[in-house]
């Protein structure tokens, strides 16, 4: 039997949203191993004055096994 857990993540990139996504997860396997998949809870930009996105957001959840 395994079990895994879940874990909330807020990451951000002036690129994209896969960018955003990717650091996000590349930032947590620094510490969290086993990492088996995730989802994205929400995706935010912050825009200029001119309405121009200067940065992505992005709130996830990552699962991964428990040893």
């Amino acid at each position: 039997m395994s079990v895994a857990k879940v874990i909330e993540i807020s990451s951000s990139s002036g690129k994209s949203i896969e960018d955003a996504v990717q650091q996000g997860f590349t930032k947590s396997s620094e510490s969290v191993k086993h990492i088996k998949g995730g989802w994205i809870n929400e995706i935010k930009m912050v825009t200029d004055a001119k309405g121009k996105v200067t940065e992505w957001r992005v709130n996830m959840r990552v699962s991964f096994v428990v040893e």
